[in-house]
């Protein structure tokens, strides 16, 4: 359950998505200016745009859809004293969850291992989280791919990667580059949250030092968002934040007035207009996708 205090709910009638491959679909998070969530929004409160041309919304969802989500967690060396709330994050995370859902549990140190897969049976990836292990180096990037790469089995329009690590990556065959390109395509919005190490730590790496800045440009670009943590402590609470995001969001569904099969990047904007009397608004999308070339 919800607090309501994290809410502000508007009257609405029921609607529902429609599957449709033709259809770009963008999940859009709504706040208000004291960073509640704001549901109960109709389809005439939103304008959509790409590339500068206004979109016509074709569908469009209020309500609680069901979720495809993967669940990252760093288990490298550096972790050995933050895996405990890590797991307690990861728990948080999984209370949000609905019966309807479906999630998957990577683990990543030196190399990157599929803890389970796809399930319905949250108590599964629960369990699952006992027998995380600190060990070695970190191969970010290469779980980021691993887990996009897993979404392609995904049930649900809606799909979330949630990462939970300390800092950036140090043993990966993927770039950052690489990993950029591939959100590009994917259709997977990315949150990431952590305790990450001092720029002034001795010994780390160019990519260490820059993860957390790459991936919250990452995060960014699929309408996720990087939630850095103050503390230790702090990490369950923006896992269960996240969580909570992901179930009041709305989702725009559109067929884009670009035909073109060409590949290219197409920017996505998108506009919430409050209802009479209300102050203004403010909303957190995916902010484009990459067409198909063939």
């Amino acid at each position: 359950m919800f607090a309501l205090s994290a809410l502000v709910v508007f009257a609405q009638e029921p609607v529902t998505l429609r599957s449709d491959t033709t259809l770009v679909l963008i999940p859009v998070a709504v706040t208000d200016k004291l960073n509640r969530f704001v549901v109960g929004l109709g389809k005439e409160n939103f304008k959509l745009y790409e590339d500068g041309k206004e979109q016509k919304i074709t569908e469009f969802s209020g309500e609680d859809a069901p979720l495809s989500i993967g669940i990252l967690v760093d288990t490298s060396g550096s972790m050995d004293m933050k895996l405990s709330r890590s797991r307690a994050a990861a728990r948080e995370f999984l209370k949000t969850m609905n019966d309807q859902d479906e999630g998957f549990l990577i683990e990543f140190n030196d190399g990157v291992e599929m803890m389970h897969g796809f399930t319905n049976q949250f108590k599964e990836l629960d369990e699952n989280l006992d027998h995380l292990q600190p060990k070695g180096l970190t191969a970010l990037f290469d779980a980021l791919h691993t887990g996009l790469r897993e979404m392609h089995k995904a049930r649900n329009p809606r799909k979330a990667l949630l990462l939970i690590s300390d800092g950036g990556d140090n043993h990966s065959r993927f770039t950052g580059a690489d990993i950029a390109g591939v959100v590009r395509d994917a259709d997977v919005q990315i949150y990431a949250i952590g305790v990450f190490e001092p720029d002034f730590k001795i010994g780390r790496t160019k990519e260490e030092k820059s993860g957390p800045e790459l991936l919250s440009e990452i995060a960014t670009q699929t309408g996720g968002r990087a939630y850095p943590a103050r503390s230790l402590n702090d990490l369950p609470a923006l896992a269960g934040k996240v969580g909570i995001e992901l179930r009041n969001q709305y989702v725009l569904g559109y067929s884009p007035s670009n035909k073109e099969r060409d590949g290219s990047y197409r920017k996505v904007q998108v506009k919430v207009t409050a209802p009479p009397g209300l102050p203004a608004l403010q909303a957190n999308w995916r902010l484009g996708y990459t067409a198909p070339s063939q």
